[in-house]
């Protein structure tokens, strides 16, 4: 038995008080295995205090699930263990960035983008989104923040942008930075400039999560911030017809090259099924049926979820009103499944490749 399948395990232990699992809450660490003896430790804030024993029992029925002659000693803390990780100078306050990509336009990354942070923030994260999209951002259409102009700021006797803040969230874009209506005709030195502006002259501040919208393709902007900022993993954004998997298959092979090896986090396929506002519980695969899915078998990597094609995604992007500020259920549960997993396999991950105990 491996840390790993361990940390998968622990997944499905639930703290009765956050209601969410032991792993995406961070309250696991000392993870050792000897012969047929587990134990770790479990960090408990106060709150969850009282819940000690029923966290116990879940974490020996899960392990136990992977071998039932295991023994499984489970150490308290009383505090939330947080997960050891060497932050590079850029960034410092942040915990995790994730990049989310698409080999090609058109499949809703924006909108993915968007509502991936919006999730998060409602989860109780602390959120920033900055679109790296410079030809086209839509950061400040997606978020009804048009027209506005971010602050300077002083930090430590250096002048900082200051972002934005809507629902929540810190937002960046270079749409907030010039006019909407003049085209960004920018040889790539100059974009990479910008990009590299966004990561080192904007105040972040402390982050849990900052999630970079990222532009189409597999060009310069993707190299330099792979090359400039500790991305945690790569989030890749496709729809269920061939000639968009095709493009998602150069995505994958990009971030798997030796000079970026950033780690893929899963794909998540948007426009998955349509489903009418009349008809909530009927789906029409328009594009295809589940080839986000099958890719991401093909590749044994996770798979994120569905996002359905529904009228009011589209229009909430457009009104500067995302999904996740909408009153749609059915695409809500969608946005907030898929970022419950994407915080399970940043965890996962962590657990795997930076917790070494």
């Amino acid at each position: 038995m491996t840390e790993a399948e361990i940390v998968k395990a622990l997944t499905g232990v639930i703290d009765p008080d956050q209601k969410k699992d032991i792993i995406s809450l961070h309250m696991v660490s000392d993870i050792k295995v000897h012969d047929k003896n587990i134990s770790l430790t479990v960090g408990v804030p106060m709150t969850s205090a009282p819940h000690k024993g029923s966290i116990n029992e879940q974490c020996e029925t899960e392990i136990k699930k992977l071998d039932p002659e295991v023994n499984v000693n489970v150490t308290f803390t009383a505090k939330t263990s947080k997960i050891s990780a060497v932050h590079e100078k850029v960034l410092p306050g942040v915990k995790n960035i994730i990049a989310v990509v698409s080999g090609k336009g058109g499949v809703g990354k924006s909108t993915v983008s968007a509502n991936l942070a919006l999730a998060l923030a409602q989860d109780g994260f602390s959120v920033g989104y900055m679109d790296a999209d410079i030809y086209g951002p839509s950061g400040p259409i997606m978020f009804g923040v048009r027209g506005d102009r971010p602050m300077m700021m002083e930090v430590e006797g250096k002048a900082k942008i200051a972002p934005l803040e809507k629902y929540g969230i810190k937002i960046i874009s270079i749409g907030l930075l010039v006019d909407e209506r003049q085209a960004v005709v920018w040889r790539g030195p100059m974009v990479s400039s910008a990009v590299r502006q966004f990561v080192t002259d904007v105040y972040w501040g402390d982050l849990d999560y900052l999630i970079i919208d990222m532009p189409p393709g597999t060009g310069d902007i993707h190299l330099t911030l792979m090359q400039l900022v500790p991305v945690t993993g790569v989030v890749i954004v496709t729809t269920p017809q061939d000639v968009a998997l095709a493009d998602a298959k150069k995505g994958i092979a990009m971030f798997g090259q030796a000079q970026i090896n950033v780690p893929i986090l899963g794909i998540v396929e948007n426009m998955a099924y349509f489903t009418p506002a009349e008809l909530p519980d009927n789906k029409y695969y328009i594009f295809g049926k589940e080839g986000g899915k099958h890719l991401a078998s093909e590749y044994d990597i996770p798979f994120l979820g569905q996002i359905p094609l529904v009228q009011s995604i589209r229009e909430g992007g457009d009104q500067g009103v995302p999904a996740m500020m909408g009153a749609d259920e059915i695409t809500k549960k969608a946005f907030r499944g898929f970022a419950d997993e994407t915080v399970k396999q940043v965890a996962i991950y962590r657990a795997e490749h930076i917790v070494k105990r």
